[in-house]
């Protein structure tokens, strides 16, 4: 059971309202009553931000149904606020609550560029694409201020050196420029994640994300100025969101993406009981028939962690599902793969002085 909303916080925009305690914590936090009837200042709960200077940045992974092998997180925990996001459970490791503390205490590394020249530069570097987005979100709000992005992008084209993205984040529009600029060389892929084209279904499960019709306008952007673009269903989330899975890839398509894929619902450890809490609080009278529906297509469970089957579900719903978005992805002229990125010309950029290359 959830811990009940700390009455003395005022929230907006917020994907949860509720503090669990994580689950490496030795000890749990329950509120109690004084018995004072001296009502206590209610304060507005505002979005933290600390720094953390790692000693690397780059985070390689050797799981065996994920298409990279290395990826970069310039920020832990996400403004976004998205009540179904898989990445909640990692706020745990830092000793916090992938609840409220997730979407409010936000940690950023502000050196992730000059990290990044760093392991570029050493001589057993092999080059693979880096992904980016693929824990929390790099083009969250708090980047129009920090611009920690810029920097990265900046490093990967001086080493002609690939990258793809996944984000909701319409600050990707301030970095076209640089991201053209690798697309140019054959070196950017972006994917931009839809939901749904419900304005208030995502403003309830994403407060903080852009609306469905702003990302469609980033597609647009991006695909104008010539960035292959993903559009990304997901998660799709039985009841909810899965009627919806043409309409997303028809206005997706018509806003210049090229490629397309989705994901069912995952619901692993902490965001389970998180997303059953959202499900009572803002969808009582279809709660008991989404969650059915989940564990319809997770073995009978929350949530199938196996590889292999957490990105596809399993069972007559999860087949049904990806056939209907096969048969509309094909429909309507998506491409089955995205072209692959150039390795061939990464190196370090030139320096003042050195001698050009004859060929």
């Amino acid at each position: 059971m959830l811990p009940p909303r700390n009455p003395d916080e005022r929230l907006k925009a917020r994907g949860t309202d509720t503090r669990p305690d994580g689950r490496f914590e030795p000890h749990q936090r329950v509120r109690e009553s004084d018995d004072w009837d001296i009502p206590e200042d209610q304060h507005l709960l505002r979005t933290e931000v600390s720094f953390e200077r790692p000693r690397s940045i780059i985070t390689r992974n050797t799981s065996p149904d994920i298409s990279f092998d290395r990826s970069i997180n310039p920020y832990r925990g996400c403004e976004h606020g998205c009540i179904y996001c898989y990445a909640r459970p990692t706020h745990a490791y830092l000793g916090l609550s992938p609840g409220l503390d997730f979407e409010t205490r936000i940690t950023a590394k502000p050196e992730a560029a000059l990290l990044l020249a760093r392991e570029l530069a050493r001589p057993g570097y092999r080059p693979a694409p880096i992904a980016m987005g693929t824990n929390t979100d790099p083009y969250q709000p708090v980047e129009s201020r920090l611009a920690i992005m810029p920097g990265i992008l900046r490093v990967l084209s001086d080493w002609n050196h690939p990258a793809t993205l996944v984000t909701r984040g319409h600050t990707v529009l301030r970095d076209l420029d640089l991201w053209a600029e690798l697309a140019a060389k054959g070196m950017a892929a972006v994917g931009v994640s839809i939901t749904t084209l419900d304005a208030g279904l995502a403003r309830a499960m994403e407060p903080r994300a852009p609306a469905p019709q702003t990302r469609l306008r980033m597609i647009r952007g991006l695909s104008a100025a010539g960035v292959p673009v993903r559009v990304m269903v997901a998660p799709v989330i039985p009841v909810l969101t899965e009627p919806e899975i043409e309409a997303i890839l028809t206005a997706a398509r018509e806003a210049g993406a090229t490629t397309a894929s989705m994901i069912p619902l995952r619901l692993p450890l902490e965001v389970a009981p998180l997303f059953r809490n959202w499900l009572e609080r803002h969808r009582p009278g279809m709660a008991a028939h989404v969650m059915n529906r989940v564990q319809a297509m997770r073995g009978g469970r929350d949530n199938d962690p196996r590889f292999g089957h957490r990105f596809w579900g399993s069972g007559i719903e999860a087949d049904l599902a990806r056939q209907r978005f096969r048969l509309a992805r094909r429909r309507l002229g998506y491409q089955d793969s995205g072209v692959p990125l150039d390795c061939s010309r990464f190196g370090p950029p030139p320096r003042a002085g050195d001698q050009l290359s004859l060929f």
